[in-house]
């Protein structure tokens, strides 16, 4: 399969890896022949749509980098040549709606390092591309790493055979608790009303049904939402029979407001949760933003998170089928 098209060539950026033959982000840039305009960009892309998506599959990230993106209008515009199906956000992530099908990314306060994870993981319904524009790039630290899920399953399975094929038997439970309002001074601070766009809890109740929640509602207002089975890896057509680590363990393992456990109720050895989350840093892939940038995930491939900044800092995601 090639690399490149006539519309574009390959860069490179700081941060990038090879990984199983393939470099990770794949680096996209205007070719010579090519204005860097937001024209030129959308008629690259709508003339290689096909040949585009075959591109995030083999490299799991794509990175445009070099064209004129400006705003959120112009990253939406992007988003839609595509034709790929909207899907809306369910998360505990405070975000908020600026155009369209453009989003924040969370806006829970840029000191904390938001941990690896793949979009929507636990509904029945994920997205299958993830979108992220960067408006205003930070001056220090502010990364998006993101890691390819297969070494992680690849190696988890190599150092804890055991207890990964025990996690696939039995299957895995979160649970997470949300307050009824949004607190935006928390990276879970997303309330539950405005999750599931409702005050009434009946309506909640039924969309967190259609989703493979179990609700329990708490004296505080707030609710626990209980998702279960759930199997730590997954295999996606397409993507050379991988076992993918298509989970959330580390991210929601002993926390304040989340667990995760085995399904029957069994704990996940503390060690195993402990390594896991060392081995996902050092695969990871950390590479730098720069203003216009527009990084593309398949999100069945990558996990991905937040680095620490200070502001400004302002990334804005889409999300698609």
């Amino acid at each position: 399969m090639e690399y490149t098209c006539k519309d574009f060539k390959v860069g490179k950026c700081e941060g990038e890896k090879m990984v199983d033959g393939e470099t990770l982000p794949l680096v996209l840039q205007p070719s010579d022949l090519n204005k860097k305009d937001m024209k030129t960009l959308l008629l690259s892309l709508e003339n290689n749509k096909e040949w585009f998506e075959k591109m995030l599959i083999k490299n799991s990230a794509v990175l445009i980098r070099g064209f004129d993106v400006e705003n959120a209008v112009e990253f939406n515009d992007i988003v839609e040549t595509f034709g790929w199906e909207d899907i809306r956000y369910v998360g505990p992530a405070p975000r908020t709606h600026i155009h369209k099908r453009i989003w924040t990314a969370n806006e829970g306060p840029l000191s904390e390092f938001i941990y690896y994870h793949h979009e929507m993981v636990l509904i029945k319904e994920y997205p299958k591309k993830l979108m992220l524009f960067c408006e205003i790039p930070p001056q220090e630290g502010g990364e998006t790493p993101f890691v390819p899920s297969f070494r992680v399953a690849e190696r988890m399975l190599e150092e804890f055979p055991e207890v990964v094929e025990e996690m696939e038997k039995k299957g895995l439970r979160y649970t997470f608790t949300a307050l009824s309002s949004d607190n935006t001074g928390s990276m879970r601070g997303r309330g539950w009303e405005d999750a599931f766009a409702t005050n009434d809890r009946a309506i909640a109740e039924e969309r967190a049904k259609a989703l493979g929640m179990d609700m329990e509602w708490l004296p505080n207002g707030g609710v626990k939402t209980i998702l279960c089975p759930h199997r730590p890896t997954q295999v996606f057509e397409g993507r050379k029979g991988r076992r993918m680590w298509f989970n959330t363990i580390v991210g929601m393992h002993g926390k304040e407001l989340s667990s995760a456990t085995m399904a029957d109720g069994s704990e996940i050895p503390e060690h195993v949760v402990k390594r896991c989350g060392e081995i996902i840093e050092e695969e990871s892939i950390q590479f730098k933003w720069q203003k216009g940038d527009v990084l593309f995930l398949d999100n069945l491939a990558t996990l991905h998170g937040r680095r620490p900044s200070s502001a400004p800092r302002r990334v804005l995601v889409a999300t698609c089928k």
